[in-house]
């Protein structure tokens, strides 16, 4: 089983319009309506890879029950999320069919008591113990401690359970000093972590304040990964247009799929670059066309960068 932590779940809104005109009124072409947040994106792509995945984190009010009617419904998925007080959030992306871009409305998600915070960490550390993996994702809601993914990265290492971490921030800053096993940015997080604008650098950089590895998304120039056996570089084949909203959360769930099948880090990446792009060409976040994620996969190139880690 891989765990996949979402702290801050939400219900994920995509709208679909001829052309987006900022102050005008609009008739929408097409809703979809599905559970979201981070980690329930990358375990949906996991369930579709034939892998068994547990959703955690929290859930509540109306919103959280339709999440949880979702999750239910979708093959190879253990819910397995917290009750909380508050009323889970709602994301809201407006597609634009025109011009190919999305416009994101995420809301800040419920406040967190110190009583469901600590529930969750027992409950955390029980299910750490059928684990394969387990990716911590996404923002943190209210109420939780910025220090929260650290002492998540912790309790993953203490059990024997690698850890991959892909959040943005403070918690970035202070979780990676708890040394997960991979860290999943993209090129804006690693600038603002490191200080650096040069993917190859700041990578190397942010792999030596603890990581074990670290995988820059790079959005339509693939990925750059930094780890123990060497450095590489993937690229899609082509610049794909479409709704790039999850296509982050695929990257995560081909990296953990490859690992907890023990891959080569080349076939890891060859994989995520392919799920990445093949969510871009999928109407719906936490989705991928299977068929180009075949297609792409087989075009995928990996090259293995003259700096070692």
């Amino acid at each position: 089983m891989i765990l996949t932590v979402t702290l801050n779940t939400a219900l994920d809104i995509t709208h679909r319009v001829p052309a987006l005109r900022p102050g005008a009124s609009h008739r929408v072409a097409e809703v979809a309506e599905r559970p979201g947040g981070k980690g329930v994106n990358v375990a949906r792509v996991l369930a579709a890879l034939g892998h068994e995945a547990t959703v955690t984190g929290f859930a509540g009010g109306l919103t959280g029950r339709l999440l949880r009617e979702g999750l239910t419904a979708t093959p190879g998925l253990t819910d397995a999320l917290l009750p909380v007080s508050g009323t889970t959030r709602r994301t809201i992306a407006v597609v634009d069919e025109l011009s190919g871009t999305t416009t994101q409305l995420n809301e800040p998600g419920p406040v967190v008591s110190p009583a469901e915070w600590q529930a969750f960490q027992e409950a955390y550390a029980d299910l750490l113990a059928g684990a394969a993996a387990v990716a911590l994702c996404g923002s943190l809601p209210p109420g939780v401690p910025v220090g929260a993914y650290a002492g998540l990265v912790r309790t993953a290492r203490a059990a024997g359970v690698p850890v991959l971490l892909d959040t943005s921030g403070e918690p970035l800053r202070r979780g990676i000093a708890a040394r997960p096993d991979i860290l999943k940015p993209n090129a804006d997080e690693l600038a603002e972590l490191t200080g650096s604008h040069e993917p190859s650098r700041a990578t190397r950089d942010a792999r030596r304040r603890g990581a074990g590895a670290v995988v820059t998304s790079l959005g339509p120039d693939g990925v750059l990964a930094v780890t123990s056996g060497g450095s590489w570089h993937a690229t899609p084949p082509a610049r794909l247009r479409g709704n790039p909203t999850g296509a982050g959360d695929s990257l995560v769930a081909g990296l953990l799929s490859g690992l907890v099948e023990h891959l080569p880090w080349p076939d890891r990446l060859a994989r995520a670059v392919a799920l990445s792009a093949a969510t871009v060409l999928a109407p719906t976040a936490g989705e991928f066309d299977r068929a180009a994620y075949e297609e792409l996969l087989r075009r995928t190139v990996v090259t293995n960068e003259a700096e070692a880690a």
